[in-house]
């Protein structure tokens, strides 16, 4: 995998996105989804953190540099695999059998802030980085599936404001929200608070992962029944 690396702190793995931007294109749902097999297989880890290596950046979403020329282009069925792969990415991440922490080392727009949405837990800096929504600006609607589990991981209060605003938000507001568990004032004590949080986890994989598939259940019958047909229609490209 180029775009990302594994390593282990004892039973913690961190998978951690090292392409700058961390921008999300074909090649990085499936090195995702692959990473996160890989993880699983590890049978001695007991949680999971995902971060960045990037010194401003978590993820600022989708990759705008393959997406335009792609649809310029008319490849319609490659967009359509992209969509239903970052799908599937998120279900593995609401399904999955561990605690996935994400650690939000900087900006977290778009899809980059979904993918944390999509996370158990979330701890964010309160030095640097911002947490967006832009897609009503760029003209693109979010799926079904994305508004449900957006909505597990905040207020709808604060949902409906950044959704429909487009406003950039701190870590500090996110954690008076309870958004983020916490707010650290630099990468070093970000990546300690989240470390420690993953090792108070001990839980047996078979009763996590069933909490997790009766939790998000109705989280999964979205992105199914409702996701699919509207991807395979491109309305989102509408």
């Amino acid at each position: 995998m180029k775009s990302l690396t594994i390593s282990y702190t004892g039973d913690v793995a961190t998978l951690t996105m090292q392409n700058g931007e961390n921008r999300h294109n074909p090649v990085f749902a499936k090195e995702m989804l692959s990473a996160l097999d890989s993880i699983k297989s590890n049978e001695s880890c007991k949680a999971l953190v995902i971060t960045s290596n990037d010194e401003k950046c978590f993820s600022l979403g989708i990759d705008t540099d393959w997406l335009m020329p792609a649809m310029k282009a008319g490849r319609t069925e490659e967009i359509k695999q992209f969509m239903h792969d970052m799908d599937e990415v998120f279900k593995t991440l609401l399904l999955y059998p561990l605690p996935v922490i994400a650690a939000i080392n900087g900006h977290a727009f778009g899809n980059g802030a979904i993918l944390a949405c999509a996370c158990d837990f979330r701890f964010m800096r309160s030095d640097k980085g911002f947490f967006c929504f832009p897609e009503v600006d760029l003209s693109i609607p979010f799926l079904p599936g994305m508004i449900e589990f957006v909505k597990k991981a905040m207020p709808y209060y604060r949902f409906n404001e950044m959704k429909l605003s487009g406003r950039r938000v701190s870590g500090k507001e996110l954690e008076q929200d309870h958004v983020v568990e916490k707010a650290y004032g630099s990468q070093e004590s970000l990546v300690e608070g989240a470390l420690n949080y993953a090792k108070t986890f001990d839980k047996k994989r078979g009763i996590f992962g069933e909490h997790k598939k009766r939790l998000h259940k109705h989280i999964i019958d979205t992105i199914d029944n409702e996701n699919k047909p509207l991807i395979e229609a491109l309305s989102l490209m509408a």
